[in-house]
């Protein structure tokens, strides 16, 4: 592929570059001229999706997976900085990587897996903001669902208003999330002593496993990795040794600030349950509505539900700003294809409202946290085919030349990646068993095992196609543009 040709399906164009770092800045200015791509991608780590899952496992377990939190998070932080040196290094989010590297076979799945996790991470935040306004304002569930069609306009509006301001927008509405938690914790004086219990690992049952797995997939998303190796590459660095060396170090300090404030915000979600509702004997709250009814009898305050409903709806707002700069980033670098930006959110927005709209008019409002966890399940299991193409990539050092990552690093993230796949594979096996257990119709339980063999094949493949010999037409230059 010619240079022309890669410069027009460069990340994001409309803001590629967009924020001049190269000027005389020093110091704390400079820091702040980085900040803010990781605070986009942050926003994923405390979603709706979230939610579920961290009252779940704090109303059904205490304080007992506070560590699975912790280690998501550090996973997190070191997926994400890989992440965030590719797109710096090599001038390439992962979707443009994998089209680049990976024949076209493997790119179309990867491609559909890519958008069933947005979808699925769609379709947490259209029931977070749904729930959220039905609890504020009493709005029907339906009616909530349907209006969650019109946020699609909100992003092209902050797109227009440029990229800084789009940052500023959505750390807004982070704050509302973690300032109206901080204050439920202050009402609700959770024992100190016993949130250090749950720091301390301890082995899980199949129910555990399964909210587990649901917040590991809650926290560590596949659509971020995607997001924030473009969201990077709208900082104008220089492309000298040294001017990616600092982009680095500020990229890294941008991501632990941002991902240790949604660690603290999903641990504050998992305390007020576990304080709230496991030690009043109410384990049985599995549903973000009950939470919400019961934090004020429990708690003795008015003001408690409605912090809940807003920080909510300031989740799920801001989650869908980043979920429509991820559908973008993965259409363009795995299809190389640009459609109109209000069909493409419109679609990815009808696939999100679609199912919720059938679970509801079917069941009602009782299976809606459940579709929630499975969403988060559903991010989890597609986990792998995001994490080690990126490792793959950000080993390669005739790509990244000197800014290979270090040994301890790819032997940490393969770690990672091997704990992960693991869990999700044990985690299919037991679904699995139960499904061949129950009363479903064995075509169904024989779609499912096709299913499973397909999505193994598939993550074998993406494991060892780039350790063959690399193609001529697969090589580039290192890094793009990059002078010493």
């Amino acid at each position: 592929m010619t240079e022309t040709k890669k410069q027009q399906f460069r990340s994001l164009d409309n803001v590629h570059q967009s924020v001049d770092t190269t000027t005389g800045a020093k110091g704390f200015k400079k820091i702040l001229a980085f900040l803010g791509p990781a605070y986009l991608v942050s926003v994923g780590y405390m979603d709706p999706g979230n939610w579920a899952t961290d009252l779940q496992g704090g109303a059904q377990f205490g304080y007992k997976l506070i560590w699975i939190l912790l280690m998501s998070n550090l996973i997190a932080l070191l997926l994400q900085n890989m992440s965030a040196r590719l797109g710096t290094v090599r001038e390439q989010d992962l979707a443009q990587a994998n089209h680049y590297t990976y024949p076209r076979y493997i790119n179309f799945f990867q491609y559909i897996l890519a958008e069933l996790a947005i979808a699925a991470c769609d379709l947490a935040e259209v029931l977070g903001m749904a729930i959220g306004l039905h609890l504020l304002i009493g709005l029907p569930l339906v009616w909530g669902v349907c209006i969650t069609v019109l946020d699609t306009f909100l992003l092209f509006f902050l797109q227009r208003l440029g990229m800084r301001k789009m940052e500023i927008f959505i750390i807004g509405l982070i704050s509302i999330t973690g300032i109206s938690f901080l204050i439920e914790l202050i009402i609700a004086k959770p024992n100190a002593a016993e949130i250090f219990t749950g720091f301390i690992p301890s082995r899980l049952n199949s129910k555990e496993l399964y909210i587990a797995i649901g917040i590991i997939g809650a926290t560590v998303m596949p659509h971020n990795l995607y997001l924030h190796s473009a969201l990077v590459q709208t900082r104008k660095i220089k492309r000298t040794h040294n001017g990616i060396k600092k982009a680095l170090k500020y990229n890294t300090i941008d991501s632990a600030i941002a991902l240790n404030i949604a660690f603290l915000v999903n641990a504050a979600i998992l305390i007020l349950a576990a304080t709230v509702f496991f030690k009043s004997g109410n384990t049985g709250v599995a549903k973000i509505e009950d939470a919400y009814q019961m934090l004020a009898p429990l708690l003795g305050s008015k003001l408690a539900p409605t912090l809940f409903a807003i920080a909510l709806i300031a989740a799920g707002q801001s989650s869908t700003v980043t979920g429509t700069l991820a559908g973008q980033i993965v259409m363009e670098g795995y299809l190389q294809l640009r459609i109109n930006p209000m069909l493409r959110r419109l679609l990815t927005r009808l696939l999100a409202i679609i199912p919720a709209l059938v679970v509801i008019l079917i069941y009602g409002d009782k299976e809606i946290d459940q579709l929630i966890v499975l969403s988060q399940v559903i991010l989890s299991v597609q986990l792998g085919f995001a994490i080690i193409p990126l490792i793959h990539f950000v080993s390669d050092r005739s790509k990244m030349g000197k800014f290979v990552i270090p040994l301890r690093t790819k032997i940490a993230a393969w770690l990672v990646a091997v704990v992960l796949i693991y869990l999700n594979i044990k985690l299919v096996f037991d679904e699995l068993t139960d499904l061949f257990a129950s009363n479903v119709n064995i075509f169904w339980k024989c779609i499912a095992v096709l299913v499973a063999i397909g999505l193994l094949v598939l993550l074998i493949t993406t494991f060892a196609y780039p350790l063959k010999k690399k193609k001529p037409e697969h090589t580039q230059t290192m890094p793009v543009g990059y002078n010493k």
